[in-house]
């Protein structure tokens, strides 16, 4: 089939994009980015309160934006919620997964009660919104998903061993999403940022040791900026990666291709 040429490729116009966990952090500005590339974006969070100052942050510079306040590790929910949006508002053309949360402590250590957690919120939320928005998606033949993983997909370091393991299961289901849903049309692929200044890496940044560390460990010698992420995202979100299909694609100042 002819494609577009040019920027015609990643222009989201007339495309509705969800991003799970996008009050704050790199999900916010995933759907700014999306909302500039001419997407109408879904924020999504658990806290209402948090949500609405979010969408308002967007809406203020021109953005169209809906709040669907939903815990994306509860199926029931999650189903709910989608099915709903889908019938009385719209398609959801574009699914980017990125809630997540971070807990450090030494393995032997480590709660049995919050690695629970860490499974339900880095890796079952994007079973069941990828699940819940893909069954849509697949009546249409068509539709995006763009998971968020992480540098830790490929690595690990010390206190981290659980989340390590979540975001090395979100490149393994990824593939499995692919491999079950492209026959349908749909993209699905994993962006995973390294280190980036977000809430979820306040300690780290806060920690001059540790950023003394990263600035030398990454080629690139800095944290990243969470804007950097965005071209990456436009592109697994647009019609310029088409033939792309169960693959990770690292953004991470070059960390994972040196020692």
């Amino acid at each position: 089939m002819a494609q577009s040429m040019g920027s015609e490729l990643f222009d989201l116009s007339g495309r509705t994009a969800l991003v799970t966990g996008s009050s704050q952090g790199i999900g916010h500005a995933l759907a700014r980015g999306l909302a500039e590339a001419g997407a109408v974006v879904i924020l999504n969070g658990r806290d209402t309160g948090k949500l609405a100052v979010a969408a308002q942050d967007l809406r203020s510079s021109g953005a169209r934006v809906y709040e669907l306040a939903f815990d994306a590790t509860d199926s029931t929910e999650v189903r709910t919620a989608i099915d709903e949006f889908e019938a009385e508002t719209g398609t959801i053309d574009i699914l980017v997964n990125n809630a997540g949360m971070q807990h450090r402590a030494p393995l032997e250590d480590f709660p049995a009660e919050v690695f629970e957690q860490l499974l339900q919120t880095n890796i079952a939320s994007v079973f069941h919104v990828g699940q819940a928005v893909a069954r849509h998606m697949i009546g249409r033949g068509a539709g995006k998903i763009i998971n968020i993983a992480s540098v830790q997909t490929a690595l690990a370091r010390p206190g981290i061993a659980p989340y390590t393991a979540t975001k090395g299961a979100v490149a393994n289901l990824t593939k499995g999403m692919a491999t079950d849903w492209a026959q349908y049309g749909l993209n699905c692929n994993a962006l995973a940022p390294g280190y980036f200044d977000t809430p979820l890496n306040a300690a780290l940044v806060a920690d001059p040791d540790f950023t003394a560390w990263l600035e030398k460990r990454t080629p690139a010698r800095r944290w990243g900026n969470v804007e950097e992420l965005v071209g990456t995202c436009i592109f697994l979100a647009s019609a310029a990666s088409s033939f792309v299909n169960g693959t990770t694609v690292f953004v991470d100042g070059g960390i994972t291709a040196s020692l």
